[in-house]
């Protein structure tokens, strides 16, 4: 129970300052002019003025309410590393009891998780939405159990109470971590691209040690050591072998020692694009189809394209002067000698042996298709002749052997069953029925994969590889029917384009391809196959964890599945041949780049209110109380302040002057003014 005096004037305070004044204005008036009753006069003001500024005499009914501290337990991934864990969980134990059985005081206990996907420690996010639920006026202290590395640390949070934080790591702790400073996200095939990393040794590393080993692998294949220095960074070249997405893993090995391997390794995904795709097309003498292949290939602003087309061949003789012809002489030596490897793709349209390669010219071509190189043949009458590029070198690398037969008759192409599988014929736009082309060179298959067929079922579009390189024989010279819209046309286009691309390697389309897409914690996996089924996919964590999923099928040549990575790193998928590795986040968390137990960024939150940081590793903290203002915390000793708050059950006015009294006295005091001054 609490008393005190309360007013509520009856007219605004202004006004009463202003009765006030006149009627002081008017006792000084009595006594200038000598009224002995001016005392009077002035008393019964007073009681008038006090009567109008409303006192009264207040009693409250208060019951104590209890302090409030908030005991915020750190339980995230960084908190598992060495002892923490248990330390930090028996640490809160003993304080919440501590706390407790203080005298009219309570305990919020908050358990503080990882952040959703690689957030980190949202400590203060924690700390914020505690505080909303809690009155300001009964929170006397905050206490955060922690290895201090918060990632949230710079979020504002009005603090009504100190706040410490007590260190769950230890002073020797020590940890190695390799990190990616800088790395594009495109690269240029075959030419190289400087990536700059570091490895640096945190905390008390047990000796200074200048080196380390560096193991770096691509695309899952195994990794190459290198011995690198510590805490320099290293600026390393790299060349992507292929194009489309290149995983790069680096990874140093785990010294004896440290705290976690989990930051030892960083993974890199860069995607690979060639910077022109050169392309050679070789038109053995002008036609209609001649022009299709080269408005395709010009309309790529990718493809740099040479195009030579032998209107003279040698053996016409008809005696005009060479000087007066305006024909280019063709560079047979310089382009199928000395810079044949600059091509990724050469094409043979309609061509023919004509005395102008020889055949050591064309040995050259079947060996650049064997180093990894890519031929095109579109063939024409010609190619069933005895003047066939089959009856050349390089026939040993064609998949198909001519039988001499043409046939002239209309016919509609027809994507084989296998062709349904394979990425080139997949899928191919398809307006009602494809028109019809009206002829077809006879051959026999003998390697590679038969994608599209013609009259009564005869190899028409035949894909192979031999050794390192591709090799593509279209047994017409018809194509061009159809971007001419013959009997509606076809997809002329996209059939040249895919195939060119193929012939060229583009990762895109490779009918033996295991890929996989990542979002978030999910991943799409896959599969590319000419096969009817494919065996069950393996999925490697970076745990070591292997998981075995089925394939569903989706589309011709196509399975896929859903994954859902239990945790962010690299994962390693293999299916039959394939192989390939995705990284689900960065491979080493958020939680993992530091380590070392450290409360520099909590620094600005602990001083604001004069609290205080300590290390587990000394004893738990003693609990004082201290005033408002006061240093909060000291050696061994974190100080709460007590709060006194309270809850008003019930309030009782009286008023110290009732109407009928002030009445009263103010007609006595003005009443025994009249009779003194009457008597006089």
């Amino acid at each position: 129970m609490t008393s005190s005096i309360v007013f509520d004037p009856l007219v605004p305070w202004p006004l009463l300052v202003m009765v006030a004044v006149i009627a002081v204005l008017g006792i000084l008036l009595a006594l200038i002019r000598g009224l002995r009753g001016w005392p009077l006069r002035g008393l019964a003001g007073l009681i008038v003025l006090a009567a109008l500024a409303g006192p009264s005499f207040q009693q409250e009914d208060r019951a104590p309410l209890s302090d409030i501290v908030v005991l915020l337990e750190d339980q995230s991934a960084s908190q598992r590393l060495g002892t923490r864990e248990t330390k930090t969980t028996d640490a809160a134990d003993t304080l919440a009891a501590n706390i407790a059985a203080r005298p009219n005081t309570e305990v919020r206990r908050i358990t503080v998780a990882d952040g959703q996907g690689d957030a980190g420690t949202e400590l203060m996010s924690a700390l914020s939405d505690a505080l909303a639920e809690e009155p300001r006026a009964r929170v006397a202290g905050i206490i955060a159990l922690t290895d201090g590395r918060v990632h949230d640390a710079n979020l504002p949070v009005d603090l009504p109470a100190p706040f410490h934080v007590v260190l769950s790591g230890e002073q020797t702790d020590w940890d190695r971590r390799l990190s990616v400073v800088g790395a594009p996200a495109f690269a240029i095939i075959g030419e190289p691209v400087v990536l700059t990393l570091r490895v640096d040794d945190l905390g008390a590393a047990p000796q200074a040690e200048e080196f380390a080993d560096l193991d770096i692998s691509i695309g899952g294949n195994e990794p190459q050591r290198f011995t690198v220095p510590i805490g320099q960074d290293l600026e390393l070249p790299i060349t992507l072998p292929t194009g489309g997405r290149n995983v790069i893993r680096f990874a140093v090995p785990e010294a004896e020692g440290e705290l976690t391997d989990r930051n030892n390794a960083a993974v890199i995904q860069m995607n690979g694009v060639r910077d022109r795709l050169r392309v050679l097309l070789v038109s053995g003498e002008p036609h209609a189809g001649g022009r299709t292949w080269r408005n395709l290939l010009k309309s790529d602003s990718s493809v740099d394209l040479v195009h030579f087309t032998i209107l003279r061949p040698p053996e016409k003789q008809d005696g005009v002067p060479v000087s007066e012809l305006s024909l280019i002489a063709f560079p047979t030596r310089e382009l199928f000698m000395e810079k044949i490897d600059d091509f990724d793709l050469i094409i043979f349209d309609r061509y023919k042996r004509r005395g102008i390669l020889p055949s050591l010219y064309l040995e050259n071509i079947a060996n650049y298709v064997r180093s990894g190189g890519a031929v095109l043949v579109s063939a024409g009458p010609d190619f069933a002749s005895a003047d066939s590029l089959f009856r050349t070198p390089l026939g040993a690398v064609l998949p198909a052997t001519p039988t001499a037969r043409v046939i002239e008759e209309p016919y509609a192409p027809v994507v084989s069953d296998l062709g349904s599988r394979h990425p080139v014929t997949t899928g191919l736009p398809q307006n009602g029925e494809w028109g019809r082309w009206l002829r077809q060179i006879d051959v026999a298959q003998t390697s590679g994969d038969m994608v599209m067929t013609g009259v009564d079922d005869r190899p028409l579009l035949i894909l192979d590889r031999v050794e390192e390189g591709r090799v593509a024989l279209l047994a017409s010279d018809q194509a061009w029917l159809w971007s001419r819209g013959y009997e509606g046309g076809g997809p002329q286009l996209e059939l040249l384009r895919r195939l060119a691309h193929w012939m060229m390697g583009e990762p895109e389309l490779e009918e033996e391809a295991l890929t996989a897409t990542a979002e978030g914690q999910n991943m799409r996996i896959e599969r590319r196959t000419l096969a009817g089924e494919v065996p069950p996919l393996i999925i490697t964590g970076p745990d070591g964890t292997v998981t075995e999923l089925p394939l569903s099928p989706s589309a011709p040549g196509r399975f896929d599945t859903l994954f859902t990575g239990p945790e962010i790193g690299l994962y390693r998928l293999e299916n039959g041949d394939q192989v390939t590795v995705i990284g689900l986040g960065p491979a080493a968390p958020r939680e993992f780049v530091e380590t070392i137990a450290d409360a520099s960024v909590l620094e600005p939150a602990v001083t604001a209110l004069r609290g205080g940081v300590n290390r587990l590793e000394d004893g738990l903290p003693r609990i004082r109380d201290v005033r408002i203002g006061r240093p909060a915390a000291g050696r061994g000793w974190i100080g709460l302040t007590p709060r006194d708050a309270y809850e008003t059950r019930d309030v009782r006015q009286t008023a110290i002057l009732p109407g009928w009294l002030v009445l009263l006295l103010s007609a006595f005091f003005i009443t025994a003014a009249w009779l003194r001054e009457g008597r006089r």
